[in-house]
Parts: C-alpha cells; sequence; structure tokens
C-alpha cells in the first residue's frame, strides 16, 4: 500500500470517528433534552379529582337486621314488645339513646328508616363490639335467645 492510499485510509477513518462522534453527539443531546420536555407541565388549568362513596361496613349487617326484625317495613310495631320501625326499636333503648347523646327522639321517630339506622348504628359503632355476630345479638338482647337470633341473621347476611 502506497503512501497515498495509507493516507486517504486514515482520512476515512477520522472521517468515520467523525461522523460517529457526531452522532453520538446527537444522540446525547436528544436523550437530555426529551425528558425534560415530558417533565414540562401541561398548559391545561383544569383539575379533576373523582369523589368516590364511602364504603359503609355495616351495610350488609343493616340489610339482614332489618329483613330479620320487621322484613323491612318501616311501618312495622311489635304491640307485645312495644317495637317500632324497621329496625324494631324499643322505648327501652330510645331512653338509654337518649341519656348517651342527648337526642330525644320518640317512638313515632322510629319510622323514619334514617333516624331507626342512626340509632342503630351508634350502638353498633360504640358499644365495643367489632364484629357482626357480637353487634346483632347485642341489638337483640342478650340471653340465649340471642343465638338463634343470629342464626337468623347469618340467613340474611351472607346473601347477594
Amino acid at each position: 500500500m502506497g503512501e497515498a492510499e495509507k493516507i486517504q485510509t486514515i482520512k476515512a477513518g477520522s472521517r468515520f470517528r467523525m461522523v460517529k462522534t457526531g452522532c453520538l453527539r446527537r444522540v446525547l443531546i436528544l436523550c437530555f433534552l426529551i425528558p425534560s420536555i415530558k417533565a414540562t407541565a401541561p398548559v391545561f388549568s383544569t383539575a379533576y379529582i373523582l369523589v368516590t362513596e364511602p364504603i359503609n361496613i355495616y351495610e350488609r349487617l343493616i340489610r339482614a337486621i332489618v329483613m330479620v326484625e320487621s322484613l323491612g317495613d318501616t311501618l312495622a310495631v311489635n304491640l307485645p314488645e312495644e317495637a317500632y320501625g324497621a329496625f324494631q326499636i324499643r322505648p327501652i333503648r330510645l331512653m338509654d339513646y337518649y341519656q348517651r347523646t342527648g337526642k330525644n327522639y320518640k317512638t313515632e321517630d322510629c319510622f323514619n328508616f334514617e333516624i331507626s339506622k342512626e340509632i342503630f348504628l351508634y350502638y353498633a359503632e360504640n358499644m365495643g363490639y367489632n364484629d357482626y355476630q357480637s353487634i346483632a345479638r347485642n341489638w337483640n338482647g342478650s340471653g340465649k335467645m340471642t343465638i338463634d337470633y343470629w342464626e337468623k341473621i347469618k340467613k340474611y347476611l351472607y346473601k347477594n
């Protein structure tokens, strides 16, 4: 290989290195520019916040108790026990609720489902019971009959 050919080969190699280096620089510049482009804030001035419905952990138990107590009838009355409404609330329970909360509901108020539910939830959340069985049995009263009551509740509790 002659001197001229060697010089031509060296020049060609230099050009290749220069082209390779030039491409590498461009790639590096792009690598640094692309993330900065993506990191810019959007031009929209509107933000959307989705609101979800709160979960009522007692909803299934409420449905089961209402079905056992009154078959869902908000106007149910049990005269021998003096129990009223969907939850079959007795005057003694209303008196206890009044002493604990200061809310003086009357037996007629028990026909309002939301008021009856408020009373039930007070006892469910504040009496120290942390499982459905204890809450349901306490709502029903005390003694061995609450075991039968819990069995009735379970039939509705675990339905769809």
